[in-house]
């Protein structure tokens, strides 16, 4: 169940590469999920600044006329890397294999980044729309499916963090 969670939320990112990290620095700084180490940095309010503002930058950016495709080498690669991250920084609170969690969220990065293309691009051709109503839906599915994720990530957590900020079961 939890590696499910870590390749839908790398889905996600292949949606919106910056969304599902400033939902998951929202989740920490509200402590909804909990990190300790070198990953407590999402709980910060820089954290949720810098990943919120970026997130906002990319849906403005999406909507321009010459941004690259999401399949080519710059925005691919950023999913790749974003949903490696998001692996690693939930491997820690949902007990998985580092390794596990950071694959399986790059793949999942590269499996939304193609297939969120394929679906956009097909139903604007079918519903003969323009791009952007898709787009902004594409927005929303993003946003909404990294809050679900993430809060079933927070309920499915085994461990907490203590007053001293070891683990405790």
């Amino acid at each position: 169940m939890n590696l499910l969670l870590v390749t839908l939320l790398g889905a996600c990112t292949g949606l919106r590469a910056m969304t599902p990290i400033a939902v998951l620095c929202w989740f920490a700084y509200r402590q909804l999920l909990h990190f300790s180490g070198w990953r407590s940095f999402t709980a910060s309010l820089i954290a949720v600044g810098i990943f919120t503002l970026a997130a906002l930058g990319e849906y403005i950016g999406d909507k321009l006329p010459n941004t690259p495709a999401r399949t080519a080498a710059p925005g691919l690669g950023a999913r790749i890397v974003f949903g490696a991250l998001g692996g690693v920084l939930l491997a820690q609170p949902l007990q998985l294999n580092l390794f596990a969690a950071a694959a399986l969220g790059a793949l999942g990065g590269v499996a939304g980044a193609f297939g969120g293309w394929f679906v956009r691009t097909r139903v604007v051709t079918a519903l003969k729309v323009p791009d952007l109503p898709v787009a902004l839906l594409e927005d929303v599915i993003a946003i909404g499916l990294s809050i679900t994720l993430l809060h079933l990530a927070a309920v499915h957590s085994v461990l907490f963090v203590g007053n001293d900020g070891t683990w405790v079961k």
